[in-house]
């Protein structure tokens, strides 16, 4: 439970996995890499934040949105490997922003999913990453994250 342990250290928690909102499951292995479904900036099922970045949410209520969202997918890991120590890396992060026209610091609000993942993982948490912005996302969600990682 070391992964656990420094997550705490940080001061967040790994939540329970969020149910799924569709027709998927949290997490796939294949080989030895892991997939985990897209979330949200959810606590216990509740968005924290919502709308769009650049109409509404700050750039600081998106990158706490991403932080949320990237221990939610920390949940859909822990799930699907028992334990968030078989992570060997984070391999890739792709970050969707709800962004309204105009809005381009999308690398900005996707900060808070990767410089949490390299707080928790340390040179193991450094990934490649696409920040991209979107129309609309589920159910109003300023953010969505989902990841790859390199399995032990």
């Amino acid at each position: 439970m070391v992964v656990e342990e420094r997550v705490s250290e940080l001061g967040f928690q790994i939540p329970p996995v969020p149910k799924p909102a569709g027709a998927y499951v949290p997490g796939v292995i294949a080989g030895n890499l892991c997939f985990t479904a897209g979330q949200t900036g959810t606590i216990n099922g509740k968005l924290v934040y919502s709308g769009k970045l650049g109409a509404g949410v700050s750039i600081k209520d998106g990158y706490q949105s991403a932080q949320l969202a990237v221990l939610n997918c920390l949940a859909e890991l822990k799930w699907a490997l028992g334990s968030l120590d078989r992570v060997k890396r984070i391999v890739k992060v792709t970050g969707f922003v709800a962004s309204a026209p105009g809005f381009d610091q999308q690398p900005k609000v996707v900060n808070g999913a990767s410089e949490l993942l390299e707080s928790i993982f340390g040179e193991n948490g450094k990934h490649a990453r696409s920040a991209v912005g979107v129309a609309e996302l589920p159910f109003g969600a300023p953010v969505e994250v989902e990841l790859i990682v390199e399995v032990r």
